[in-house]
């Protein structure tokens, strides 16, 4: 795993939008392991180790500040207090600060790599939350290398952050110099490294399982002490026999009531198909057939009566389409020949009034006859275009023209009226011609009164059988409910009998269980220390650059805590070692840790050199800084990587990035500068 870039927004003393790029590599072929950071106390240092915390981890993070405040609270706590300002006030002005400032909500955002399937896979975890959240909660997103948001990811974060970097073992790759102190001061180990060296060795897993099985043991004794008289068993069983025998008989019964249906059921129809083809249907609904018959005619007569009125109007005139169709088509020519005559009269009219003014005008007679011979000659040759017909004889005005169009209109319509009603009297004969058919069809009436007595016993017959088979099949179904009771109470005997049973197995066989479980955790514990109790030594005398002090380190199966021996084979009490050589012997332990956990994970250290002299000092920067893991994140003040130590760093090209976190105690807020160290 490698860390690439983490971004504060509001988040602690860090105000606005801060993006720290821990990229180990300076191009794509050159990477140095350290990424340092200067800041003096209480300028944000351990701020941004709780930021990666809370990033990774979420409410389960083991921040530095938040003790024993609950999640809401301590997200409360490091919002910015510029941002917490930005937002107080009415509902206005927030609305109004949250549209002048969209990046006004408080966001940790850490984006890293991992190899995943020998593929590198780059993932950018966001946090964001609010002052006071109404669900007291944070929003967490994960987003990936295709720019999508997989909420499935989200829903299972804690579940596959556990298999990249455990929670129990992150103390062994995020710690500070006040953990390495208090490793270095105490005999036994603080419970954090204890946590972290049980995770690492899975005896978390085998004293899970040891609280387990008591848990167990304890439930099958109160199970076995609160269990009731068990039933008899032969009554039980006696019981489900005879049920089931009854069951049988029943099932019997029913079958045979069923053929009994059927058959019944077949007379029943044959009596209904005579009573059908004898005409008994039909001699049953006789009075409703001539009810029909007589209605039909009364429409029939009805339709008739309407045809009458319509033969009495202008329907007769169908007789003689042809002569009318020709009155109306003379009658519209003379229509026109008139129309013509009146506008020749018109305009001769006109044309003597334009040669009267003529003969006033001083205009030569000769011009006034040429025009006069024009003006005739015009109208006789427009009136000649015009109209072209024989002379009238019909002689028609135009209210009787109108009245045989009306005519011709209302006859159009008597036509198809009386074609309809012709249409419905056919269908009515028709009807009337198939209801007497059935009539005369209809069987005699004492012939119809044996066809309806011998139907109605045969309906009788069946209803009877019915309810005889109704009654035993449902007596059938009680006796399966009754079985299926029975053969409950059975199985319910059985299982109780066999849970009674498991459950003095369980309890007899526990103890053997917890014993081994003893034995497999001490052998585990064994194996496993003993190949971290030769990397620690390695990685002691590495840093200590002095072989003669210690020749052997074991570790206490029970505490954990460490022992040296000298050449000889003799006890090195710890109090004879030196301050920063208890220091080096608490960075060893936490690096041989790291070593054995097989993850490759970055290394984050808060204020790394503590108390330690020059000389010890020089060991920490030359020899386990660059070789600490693949990445290095130290967090230091001015006071431990001096200059003459980041000197020897960029010395060595183990900095790939410095940054430089300024405090304004005025405003109580940090910037983060870029490529600048204290020196």
């Amino acid at each position: 795993m490698i860390f690439l870039e983490l971004v504060l927004q509001n988040f602690g003393p860090y105000s606005g939008k801060q993006v720290i790029n821990l990229n180990p590599k300076t191009d794509e072929e050159n990477s140095r392991p350290i990424i340092l950071l200067g800041g003096m106390n209480g300028g944000g240092k351990t701020t941004l180790m709780d930021a990666i915390r809370l990033a990774l981890y979420g409410p389960r993070a083991q921040c530095s500040t938040r003790g024993n405040l609950s999640y809401s609270d301590f997200l409360n706590q490091c919002v910015n207090n510029k941002a917490e300002s930005a937002v107080l006030g009415s509902p206005q002005e927030e609305q109004l600060s949250k549209r002048i400032d969209p990046v006004a909500d408080t966001r940790i955002e850490l984006l890293f790599e991992h190899i995943e399937n020998d593929k590198p896979i780059k993932y950018r975890v966001v946090r964001s939350w609010t002052k006071n959240p109404k669900d007291g909660k944070d929003t967490l997103g994960i987003l990936g290398d295709s720019d999508t948001w997989p909420d499935a990811l989200v829903n299972i974060w804690d579940e596959y952050i556990e298999n990249l970097l455990p929670l129990g073992i992150s103390n062994l790759f995020l710690f500070d110099g006040e953990q390495v102190k208090e490793l270095a001061e105490q005999e036994i180990p603080p419970p954090v490294v204890v946590d972290a060296i049980r995770g690492l060795l899975g005896l978390e897993l085998a004293d899970r399982l040891a609280v387990d099985l008591d848990i167990l043991v304890n439930r099958k004794l109160k199970e076995v002490g609160n269990s009731k008289d068990l039933a008899n068993l032969e009554e039980i069983e006696t019981r489900l026999t005879q049920q089931q025998e009854d069951y049988q008989t029943t099932e019997e019964k029913v079958e045979i009531l069923k053929n009994q249906v059927e058959e019944l059921e077949q007379k029943q129809q044959e009596a209904f198909d005579k009573f059908i083809s004898e005409g008994g249907k039909i001699a049953a609904e006789r009075n409703q057939l001539e009810l029909q018959q007589n209605t039909k005619t009364a429409e029939i007569e009805q339709v008739r009566q309407s045809m009458c009125e319509l033969a009495s109007d202008v329907l007769p005139l169908a007789l003689i389409p042809n002569l009318l169709t020709q009155a109306q088509a003379q009658g519209e020519k003379e229509f026109r020949h008139q129309q013509v005559q009146i506008s020749k009269d018109l305009l001769i009219e006109r044309d003597q009034r334009l040669l009267t003014w003529l003969n006033q005008v001083e205009i030569s007679p000769i011009q006034v006859e040429k025009i006069q011979s024009f003006l005739i000659q015009d109208v006789d040759s427009l009136y000649a275009k015009t109209i072209q017909i024989e002379a009238p004889w019909l002689l028609a005005d135009d209210e009787s023209l109108s009245q045989l169009d009306n005519l011709i209109y209302h006859l159009q319509n008597s036509k198809l009226s009386a074609k309809e009603k012709s249409a419905i009297i056919k269908n009515k004969e028709e009807e009337i011609i198939t209801l007497e058919r059935q009539v005369q069809t209809a069987a005699a009436p004492e012939d119809y009164t044996k066809l309806r007595q011998a139907l109605e016993a045969a309906q009788n017959q069946v209803v009877e059988a019915k309810a005889n088979y109704e009654t035993i099949r449902r007596r059938l179904a009680e006796l399966e409910t009754i079985i299926a009771k029975s053969k409950r109470e059975l199985s319910d005997y059985t299982v109780e009998n066999i849970k009674h049973k498991n459950s003095e197995h369980i309890i007899t066989s526990a103890a053997k269980v917890q014993n081994t479980l003893k034995i497999f955790r001490e052998k585990l514990t064994l194996r496993k220390l003993n190949k971290l109790e030769e990397e620690v030594k390695n990685c002691f005398l590495y840093l200590l650059h002095k072989s003669d002090l210690v020749h052997r380190i074991t570790i206490d199966t029970k505490t954990f805590s460490l022992l040296l021996y000298d050449l000889n084979g003799k006890p090195v009490p710890k109090h004879r070692l030196s301050a920063g050589e208890k220091q080096l012997l608490a960075i060893a332990f936490l690096w041989g840790l790291a070593k054995v956990s097989g993850h490759r994970l970055p290394v984050a250290i808060d204020t790394p050199l503590g108390r330690l002299d020059s000389s010890h000092r020089s060991n920490l920067v030359e020899r386990y800084f660059p070789s600490a893991s693949h990445q290095v994140i130290l967090l230091s003040t001015d006071t431990e990587i001096g200059k003459k130590e980041v000197e020897t760093l960029r010395e060595n090209e183990a900095i790939a990035r410095e940054y430089l976190l300024k405090y304004d105690s005025s405003t109580r807020q940090t910037t983060v500068i870029e490529n600048q160290y204290f020196w």
